[in-house]
């Protein structure tokens, strides 16, 4: 028997029974945690409840501890040029008042907040770290995004870089239609330089070749990048008050981090959500949503440990993925239970993996502890190789490795479907094969290097352009027409936001719902114009 869960809270106002409205957020990722604290901390009258799949807050922005060491799942950069989100982030973690451990040993300074907490002393603190990142490409580096400074000529050879400026100015005067991720690319970079920097891992993270999957993709992800907005910001930096100039949120040059992760934040708005009246339930998977006649959901289905359990709900915000939001529903028209079918996605997996040193030098400006390479995630642009990207967790943080004067914790991250090849390996067969790769690169120079390793496999990672999601805006506009339903986030809107992105959506949602809004289209509207939060200086 399923437990029905009550909707009336008692409790009496001028002798009157109070009617709670029930709100079920599903979800407890960036975008469910973010809704369900702004609905605790601002509306009376709505009981929240959060309905987790798993045991961990932060859905695939969550923080796993091995052993003393830190995973980030695809390494979350803290980087908003909306408002709202810095000051929301600053009063869950405020932002340091003292150096961190490892830039205090080095010398390098970065903003501090007067007052802030010393994060050698306080964990639930935000750090300043340093960006850097690089593409790795005949097993030589280059920046990313692709710098017009010397070394990159260097390393690309003359006859290469004459045929890079040729192709960037045919599509200077040749424009494509854009039908297509290649075609975006092209028209920015040059047929060359996609072919060295891009078309492989865009097809390598897809599964797909680039001419197959919908633009939509890079102009939300690498939205005004281009060389010409590379040598506009080459140049920006030569003049007076390089300092408050406009620059593209792939060329910022520092970002905030949580001092334990991007999980860390999520697991502080969770007490705050708790603390607030909100109840937070894990291992709560939604299975079904019950519409009644009117297109209302009245009721949302849980598997459990102890069974299945029903919450009534007065106000359902979703932020589980589409797919799985509409194979949930009872009385879906057959062509859009179609559409959210044919959605696609692409699943992640990532290795952990502890070495004493990596193999690289460090040839750049940028100092680190031990001198390893400074980047906090490297992109793999080798044909030879399967692995998409690698991260180094000790630049992220210094916190986010036990033993930072010896050790180096590498991140090595592979895209794949879920029940594959390579999601159905064992962990140590994953990882043999993961660590060959890591030798071929030139990483380590044999398996006996690794001290130790922790795979970790994430669902749904990535929702993807292609196949029927050239028809999600019918699907959208079905979803809405259901009016208690709110979709939020990444996997709740199938576009692969940014963290703050997927926050705005919960913004917005919350705003609707305290202001009684019916119109959605501001939810949906985040981080689709074309300068939407991108031109704030």
């Amino acid at each position: 028997m399923r437990k029905i869960c009550d909707t009336l809270v008692s409790g009496t106002q001028s002798n009157f029974e109070v009617y709670m409205r029930k709100a079920v957020v599903i979800g407890a990722g960036p975008a469910g945690l973010t809704a369900a604290y702004e609905l605790v901390d601002k509306a009376e009258d709505i009981e929240v409840i959060v309905l987790e799949e798993s045991e961990h807050m932060g859905g695939i922005s969550k923080t796993v501890n091995y052993k003393g060491n830190r995973m980030d799942m695809g390494g979350h950069r803290f980087f908003s040029k909306v408002d709202e989100v810095n000051e929301w982030w600053d009063m869950m973690l405020p932002m340091q008042g003292s150096p961190a451990s490892d830039y205090k040993t080095l010398g390098i300074t970065v903003p501090l907040k007067e007052n802030g907490p010393d994060p050698e002393k306080v964990d639930e603190t935000m750090l300043m770290r340093q960006r850097v990142s690089r593409i790795f490409y005949n097993k030589k580096f280059f920046d990313y995004p692709i710098s017009l400074k010397p070394e990159t000529f260097t390393n690309m050879g003359l006859l290469t870089t004459i045929q890079v400026g040729f192709s960037y100015l045919a599509s200077v005067f040749h424009k494509r239609e854009e039908k297509s991720l290649e075609d975006f690319y092209i028209n920015r970079f040059g047929k060359k330089l996609y072919s060295m920097f891009f078309e492989r891992y865009t097809e390598n993270l897809w599964g797909r070749h680039p001419s197959v999957i919908a633009p939509d993709w890079g102009s939300q992800r690498v939205k005004g990048l281009s060389i010409a907005a590379i040598l506009k910001d080459m140049f920006s930096k030569l003049l007076p008050g390089k300092k408050n100039r406009k620059v593209e949120t792939s060329l910022i040059e520092e970002f905030k981090y949580p001092k334990l992760g991007p999980g860390e934040l999520w697991d502080v708005t969770a007490a705050k959500v708790i603390s607030k009246g909100g109840k937070i339930l894990k291992n709560h998977k939604v299975v079904r949503l019950v519409k009644d006649e009117n297109n209302h959901i009245k009721e949302v289905v849980c598997t459990t440990p102890e069974g299945e359990v029903s919450f009534e709900a007065d106000i359902v915000i979703s932020s589980m993925p589409v797919k799985d939001l509409v194979a949930g529903m009872n009385d879906v028209p057959e062509d859009m239970r179609t559409i959210a079918e044919g959605l696609p996605y692409r699943d992640y997996l990532t290795l952990g993996v502890l070495v004493p040193k990596l193999l690289l030098n460090n040839k750049t400006k940028h100092k680190t502890i031990g001198n390893i390479i400074p980047d906090n995630w490297v992109y793999v642009h080798d044909r030879g190789i399967h692995m998409g990207r690698f991260q180094i967790y000790n630049n992220w943080s210094p916190y986010m490795v036990k033993d930072l004067e010896n050790t180096v914790w590498v991140g090595l991250e592979y895209f794949c479907y879920e029940n594959d090849e390579w999601w159905n390996m064992s962990e140590d067969e994953f990882a043999k094969f993961a660590i060959e790769d890591m030798v071929k690169l030139g990483l380590i120079d044999s398996a006996d290097s690794v001290l130790d390793y922790h795979e970790e496999k994430v669902k749904k990672a990535y929702p993807a352009y292609f196949d029927t999601y050239e028809r999600m805006d019918e699907l959208t506009a079905y979803l809405n027409t259901i009016d208690n339903l709110y979709c939020v986030g990444r996997n709740g809107q199938h576009r692969y936001n940014n963290l703050d992105h997927s926050m705005c959506t919960s913004f917005e949602t919350v705003k609707n719902i305290l202001s009684g809004r019916t119109d959605k289209s501001n939810i949906w509207s985040v981080n689709t114009e074309t300068e939407y939060h991108e031109s704030k200086s």
